[in-house]
């Protein structure tokens, strides 16, 4: 079994070109598997939005304990806030109606400001939708941390490391990325390199995705979300969390319905990281996963790809690019045949070209010496001519008559058949 969860983990790897990622099972509420590809699993990752659960936590706490209202309007707690109508059920359910980011530039990729800052950008003119209607707000999240310190008396993270992760057991999981942690990734489409993202600071939004953990402790917290635990949360409030508010979301947790079961947790992004946790709470059964990389890792269905019993396709590892070939650079990139829309890419020291109408690989090249010979697929034996203009650019490509252009039917190339006008 355990030789069947890591070619599942690999399967999930190759298919989002991911630098490196790190997985867990839990069976009964309990960490059963680990497996790694190109990772550690001593390592750090930031986990996004995961925090969101925990911050959630933290509110229902105050709620228990009769410190605030879920119908109460935030405005109660943060009367300064342009959204001082909206509820704190709703802020917790993201039905208020609030923008999904902040105003300013993008937080994530940027030095974080204080809850003075944060709080006067946003004067509540940027609501897109009437309350009661599901819209994904980070704002919502960096309101509801405020509250907890506000309610608390002191910071939020305070709060939750305090009542939260260390009646869990999560003493790995941190607020910035104490070593050893991992590097956060870009993956450049067309070459496959490699571009470090920032590890910023986001100080008054930390409450929707600041922190950082392991495999481990987001088991631990799995582990939480499926049997309770006396010293964080009643039983009653953990499920009141998990139910649904909307079609996939309920207090603070992503509800999803895959292979006959309902699972319950959440999926989180920062720039050069995902992550995902996601556990059915009548098993204790779970996953968890944790990837350097902005894209790629589909979390939303990792219960299905890491526990699911159909067969995921085999493919290589793959592996980031050091260098492209310099006959190969200039060629990255979009090409169209036709009207067809096709993708030159550099993808484990070869050339692949893809439909992206189909979603398919269409063909493999190799390059040998100055030649591009395609080694699988329908121009598999045959050599990519580049035509270049007079000044030396490239202007489109043939192999085997097929020829290939950066626009639709591009004039200056020879496409048999093309109509003009």
């Amino acid at each position: 079994m355990s030789a069947d969860r890591q070619a599942r983990l690999a399967a999930v790897q190759a298919a989002g070109r991911l630098p490196t990622v790190v997985a867990g099972v839990l069976r009964e509420g309990e960490l059963a598997w680990t497996g790694t590809v190109g990772g550690s699993l001593a390592d750090r990752y930031r986990i996004g939005s995961v925090t969101k659960t925990l911050t959630a936590v933290a509110v229902l706490q105050l709620r228990d304990e009769g410190l605030l209202s879920l119908d109460d309007p935030i405005g109660a707690v943060i009367p300064e806030t342009g959204y001082a109508a909206a509820t704190v059920r709703e802020l917790l359910a993201h039905t208020s109606g609030m923008q999904s980011e902040p105003v300013g530039s993008w937080w994530e990729r940027s030095p974080g400001v204080d809850f003075a800052t944060l709080v006067a950008a946003n004067d509540g003119s940027g609501a897109v939708l009437p309350p009661g209607e599901f819209h994904y707000s980070n704002l919502g999240y960096g309101l509801l941390g405020e509250a907890v310190a506000r309610l608390r008396g002191e910071p939020w993270w305070d709060v939750v490391s305090q009542r939260v992760l260390a009646p869990l057991g999560m003493t790995d999981t941190t607020y910035a990325d104490e070593v050893p942690a991992a590097q956060g990734w870009s993956v450049d489409h067309f070459a496959g390199t490699l571009t470090p993202e920032p590890h910023h600071d986001t100080v008054a939004m930390a409450p929707a995705g600041q922190l950082w953990s392991t495999v481990a402790d987001l088991a631990a917290l799995g582990a939480f979300l499926a049997a309770g635990h006396p010293d964080v949360l009643a039983p009653v409030t953990l499920r009141e969390m998990a139910e649904p508010t909307s079609q996939t979301y309920g207090l603070g947790l992503w509800l999803a319905d895959q292979d006959g079961r309902r699972w319950v947790g959440h999926p989180g992004s920062m720039p050069g990281f995902q992550a995902g946790l996601f556990v059915d709470p009548a098993t204790g059964d779970g996953v968890v996963a944790l990837s350097s990389s902005t894209t790629g890792l589909d979390a939303r269905r990792l219960p299905h790809l890491l526990l699911g019993e159909d067969p995921l396709p085999d493919a290589a590892r793959w592996v980031p690019s050091r260098a492209v070939p310099d006959v190969v650079g200039e060629l990255l990139g979009l090409w169209f045949w036709g009207n067809s829309a096709q993708e030159l890419r550099w993808h484990n020291d070869t050339l692949h070209l893809r439909s992206l109408a189909a979603g398919e690989l269409t063909d493999v090249f190799e390059v040998r010496d100055d030649r591009i010979v395609g080694v699988a697929g329908y121009h598999r034996g045959e050599t990519v001519e580049v035509v270049r203009r007079p000044d030396g650019s490239v202007c489109h490509l043939v192999c085997a008559t097929f020829v290939y252009t950066r626009t639709p039917y591009d004039p200056q190339a020879p496409i048999p058949g093309a109509r003009s006008g």
